[in-house]
């Protein structure tokens, strides 16, 4: 098997293991705890094909986002609600950028890059949250909005760091072993 396929064997295998920790994750009621801006930081990172390291993440949401559609659990709950789900989306795409912008792959590099892909995708999605009106507009609402959020916040951290350590972990402890039999 040529290292293109077992590569796209793996994207494949971290899109469809996102897809499915967000959809379970989802139906018990954890939400945002899934990996999957820790792929979009491991792509960026790791990856030399950037496309397949924007793509996986998106992949990953949009498959996600189909399911809950399809199939919601109650009757308030959308794969797709309307457009500040682009914030989620382009939330989502700038962990990946963070991942390309970090140089060295270190356990203090991925911690620290962990930390601010969390940060960054809880400021641009709720941002776009803010822009529905839900607690209105001004500066006070916008301060509701992040304050409303801050428990999604717990566990979109908790599935980063935890994403982020099992992605990054199995990535050394490959490079590891396969360095070991040359």
């Amino acid at each position: 098997m040529t290292r293109n396929k077992i590569n796209l064997f793996i994207a494949i295998g971290m899109i469809l293991m996102a897809a499915a920790s967000r959809i379970l994750n989802h139906e018990l009621g954890f939400y945002n705890l899934a990996p999957v801006a820790a792929i979009g930081l491991f792509g960026g990172a790791v990856l030399k094909d950037r496309r397949l390291a924007f793509l996986m993440p998106l992949l990953a949401l949009f498959i996600a986002d189909v399911y809950i559609e399809l199939f919601p659990s109650n009757a308030q709950q959308r794969g797709f609600y309307g457009a500040e789900q682009a914030f989620v989306y382009g939330g989502m795409l700038m962990t990946t950028v963070l991942g390309l912008m970090m140089k060295q792959v270190s356990a203090k590099n991925v911690l620290g890059f962990s930390l601010a892909g969390s940060l960054v995708f809880f400021i641009i999605s709720n941002l776009g949250a803010y822009t529905t009106g839900m607690y209105g507009f001004g500066f006070s609402s916008l301060v509701t909005t992040y304050e409303m959020a801050i428990p999604f916040f717990r566990n979109s951290l908790l599935g980063d760091l935890i994403g982020n350590t099992a992605l990054f972990g199995s990535f050394y402890l490959l490079q590891q072993t396969v360095a070991s039999k040359m």
